[in-house]
């Protein structure tokens, strides 16, 4: 394994990070994680040499908003002598802070959850510049001092969703430890960006790396065409270690966080580590990356994550499953809503009132009653 400094810190991590938001589960229950298989994941990816898990208050929730499972899952598997040898980063849930008394609440209730006394990075969860300004007037900046004070966390950080301008802000605005930023070579003027990204490294902070594989839309999940351009290129490596490695060879990224399923994506990713060395792609392959990007941008049709900000809807559409039915007609060309599990989806695009409210907290930026009502056009009810 591979390893980065995280800023200033002095803390060294592991080039790949186990994101704990995909973790496999039983039935296709979000909220139901395999404990067995999950642990054993996590468990192999550290005796590999993975240092860094991260997780946050709402990952693996029946709906987005509320409690979820991951939390505790962490700190089941943690345990053992296994919380010792790793860098445990989890996140305010800042949508449930309503005055600076909920700040200490949540904290100590997530320390619970993880069955551990401290927390070595504590970000502010998915910030935009409204956010961070509403969190900042009740006192946030102040509590995070005191926490570390208090050793109840050693680093705050935060991640991002939101427009470049106020990323920088934020940046300037504390001494973080780090900003968790969404890139990849898809991505690269998406939010932070890169711009972003070279901001906050050139000011000697950190820089996490979420969705460098967009959900696994840049590795299993790649429309044919995309693999084309990359089995062109070079026919021994698969469009996950594409995409992994163009994230690893920018040197301003300290960790990159893979929220891997199953025990071969570990496997794999685990393998495509050793390589994550910074600088490494020659002219030829950056190339293929431009190639790469275009042909990703011209075929899809809705830019989501499956990260589930917009659920629950209120009026009972299933949003992610109704985008990526829509995504899987543009990519993989399948109009048949048999084939794009449209079918199956209860809460179909029929259903929305276009009302807004998805539209106002999506992280991607979304007009997604526009695009309820194109998947309806096109599936039907």
């Amino acid at each position: 394994m591979l390893y980065r400094a995280i800023g200033t810190t002095g803390v060294d991590a592991s080039i790949l990070g186990f994101g704990c938001m995909r973790l496999p589960v039983l039935n296709g229950r979000s909220d139901a994680i395999d404990y067995e298989a999950g642990t054993a994941m996590l468990r192999r990816a550290i005796d590999s040499g993975v240092n860094y898990v991260d997780t946050a208050y709402f990952y693996h929730a029946k709906d987005f908003g509320s409690k979820g499972d991951s939390e505790p899952f962490v700190g089941q598997a943690l345990s053992g002598g296994y919380r010792e040898r790793v860098n445990l980063a989890t996140k305010m849930p800042i949508s449930f802070v309503k005055t600076r008394d909920d700040m200490p609440r949540l904290l100590a209730e997530q320390l619970e959850r993880l069955g551990t006394d401290h927390l070595d990075f504590y970000l502010l969860h998915g910030l935009s510049g409204q956010s961070f300004d509403r969190v900042a007037a009740l006192g946030v900046l102040d509590f995070l001092q005191e926490a570390r004070e208090e050793g109840l966390i050693r680093f705050p950080a935060f991640s991002f969703h939101g427009q470049l301008d106020d990323f920088k802000r934020i940046v300037d605005a504390y001494d973080w430890a780090f900003a968790q930023i969404q890139f990849n070579y898809v991505d690269t003027e998406y939010q932070a960006g890169y711009e972003g990204l070279r901001y906050a490294a050139d000011k000697g902070m950190g820089v996490v790396v979420m969705e460098p594989l967009k959900g696994g839309k840049l590795a299993d999940k790649a429309p044919a065409p995309l693999a084309e351009v990359f089995s062109a290129a070079d026919d021994t490596r698969t469009p996950a270690e594409w995409a992994l490695r163009y994230v690893w060879d920018e040197p301003g990224v300290s960790v990159v966080l893979s929220g891997m399923t199953t025990m071969s994506q570990l496997v794999e990713n685990l393998a495509v580590a050793e390589h994550g060395v910074a600088g490494a792609l020659t002219d030829a392959e950056r190339s293929v990356y431009v190639t790469a990007r275009t042909v990703m941008r011209e075929r899809v049709k809705a830019d989501c994550t499956a990260c589930r900000y917009c659920m629950p809807c209120p009026s009972g559409v299933d949003i992610p499953a109704v985008l990526e039915a829509y995504n899987a007609t543009a990519v993989w060309d399948m109009p048949n809503p048999w084939m794009t599990g449209y079918t199956m989806i209860k809460g179909k695009a029929a259903l929305c009132t276009e009302c807004g409210q998805c539209e106002e907290v999506c992280p991607q930026g979304l007009p997604i009653p526009q695009l309820m009502g194109e998947c309806n056009t096109m599936f039907g009810e």
